[in-house]
């Protein structure tokens, strides 16, 4: 290790998340050197350009800032394992496609797989950190692998989860509500909590640094996304209501949200909850809950999955519906696939599901998106039908039957849609799946609007 860094730090897996905690990490650590490891080289040559693999605000100047100073990209992961004292493990964790726990529990082998590079390369012991999101009790296993080496090193294992939302990550890491740090209650496994924790002291108040056994910091991250989630698809479901009794659901969101027990956070009815951990970690608990035997417990909670499928359906239906029964050949313009603004990343976006189904009704799709515009073309490159990608919201729209908000990006809020219903097939309909645009207005202009959870604002009987 070189003399001008009191600690090496590595952090395997260059995605959404190991990425920006790095580049935070480098940022506050100036005496850190910090190293991003991933075997897909594409990634790390993107890290190392001025064109980063994803797009996070402040994210490109933390790195710019320094790289090449004591932040630094690898595909070099067996050099980087043995240089380093510390390895925060980020690998993809994703839902089980085949085998036992399909389509629910995690599934692991990278993470494994990660932990037997580590011990093949390591000449020292580590402190080797969970970033993942993964099952409780998966330290557990992951000791197991890093113990059984022959080579007579100790590995300490701490779990680090993230609470980090895309789009605002670099904040959050910045600012974050609270640091949680799980590790084992014996002498080592708690010198090695307390080693990480003095990497957040660098900017973080120690009373915001949570220090808990690893099973406990394991499963706090899934029960926080759940609970986020299930708000999410709590106010989804009675927007559903909403709109058959005739009641706005801006209006009953804003009353119960002044209610101190429960707030004002995640009680904007929209189209459905996405991102890469939502559905993902909700999953794995009904897995966890039914390997347990918590039966009804699994069911609860996989209902908040349901819900939230449900909600995009109806969406669709609602369209099809108001479009006169028929979206045959009709041009939908279709503004946002990002699962949220201020973010590339589509993965588990409801926009995706809305497009499958449009496109299950024949209908033509004009797609646009700021910064979502390559993952959205990959998600839908097997999509039979005629599918248009742009750039430009108003070439979207020109021609069309309907434009559709499903991401309530900023720039959509400003556009000029007189322009718009100017070149807009009559009657001209808008559907604004995220309730981010000015409804009365936009009728008045001769929209027919529908929005998620209000009444319809249409110039005839819907």
């Amino acid at each position: 290790m070189s003399n001008t860094f009191t600690k090496n730090i590595l952090c395997i897996g260059a995605g959404y998340v190991g990425g920006p905690t790095m580049a935070v990490i480098a940022e506050h650590c100036p005496e850190y050197r910090v190293t991003v490891a991933d075997i897909n080289a594409q990634r790390i040559e993107a890290w190392n350009s001025d064109e980063l693999p994803i797009y996070e605000p402040g994210l490109k100047e933390l790195v710019l800032r320094n790289r090449g100073k004591n932040l630094f990209y690898t595909t070099d992961i067996p050099s980087a394992v043995r240089e380093a004292d510390i390895i925060f493990v980020s690998v993809n964790t994703p839902t089980k496609t085949f085998g036992s726990g399909a389509g629910k529990a995690s599934d692991l082998q990278f993470l494994e797989r990660t932990a037997r590079q580590i011990v093949e390369c390591s000449e020292s012991g580590k402190i080797v950190v969970e970033k993942s999101t993964l099952p409780v009790r998966t330290a557990q296993a992951l000791s197991r692998v890093l113990q059984a080496n022959t080579k007579g090193l100790k590995f300490r294992i701490v779990s680090n989860p993230e609470f980090l939302a895309e789009g605002t990550a670099i904040h959050d890491l910045e600012s974050p509500d609270r640091v949680l740090i799980g590790g084992t209650s014996d002498e080592g496994g708690q010198a090695a909590v307390e080693e990480i924790a003095e990497i957040y002291t660098h900017w973080v108040q120690k009373d915001k640094i949570i220090t808990t056994s690893l099973w406990s910091s394991e499963l706090t991250k899934l029960v926080a996304n759940a609970f986020l989630a299930q708000r999410i698809s709590s106010i989804n479901s009675i927007s559903a209501l909403c709109e058959k009794t005739g009641a706005d659901v801006d209006q009953v969101s804003q009353a119960i949200g002044l209610d101190q027990r429960i707030g004002a956070k995640f009680l904007r009815a929209g189209i459905g909850f996405g991102g890469s951990c939502f559905k993902k970690d909700i999953l794995n608990l009904v897995y966890l809950c039914e390997h347990y035997g918590l039966n009804e417990v699994a069911q609860y909670w996989e209902s908040v999955v349901n819900i939230n499928d449900y909600q995009a359906r109806r969406f669709v239906e609602k369209m099809v519906d108001a479009m006169f029964n028929t979206v045959t050949d009709k041009r939908i313009a279709i503004l946002g696939f990002a699962f949220k603004a201020n973010t590339g990343d589509t993965r588990e976006t409801p926009a995706l599901a809305v497009c499958q189904q449009l496109l299950a009704e024949k209908a033509n799709l004009a797609i646009c998106d700021p910064k979502a515009l390559v993952n959205a073309k990959n998600d839908l490159c097997d999509a039979l039908g005629n599918v248009e990608f742009t750039a430009d919201p108003y070439q979207a729209c020109k021609g069309a039957h309907a434009v559709v908000i499903l991401t309530d990006w900023p720039e959509f809020q400003t556009l000029d849609y007189q322009r718009i219903l100017d070149n807009l097939q009559k009657p001209a309909f808008l559907f604004d799946g995220r309730n981010c645009l000015n409804h009365e207005a936009l009728f008045q202009m001769g929209y027919n609007v529908f929005p998620i959870g209000k009444p319809a604002q249409a110039h005839f009987a819907p």
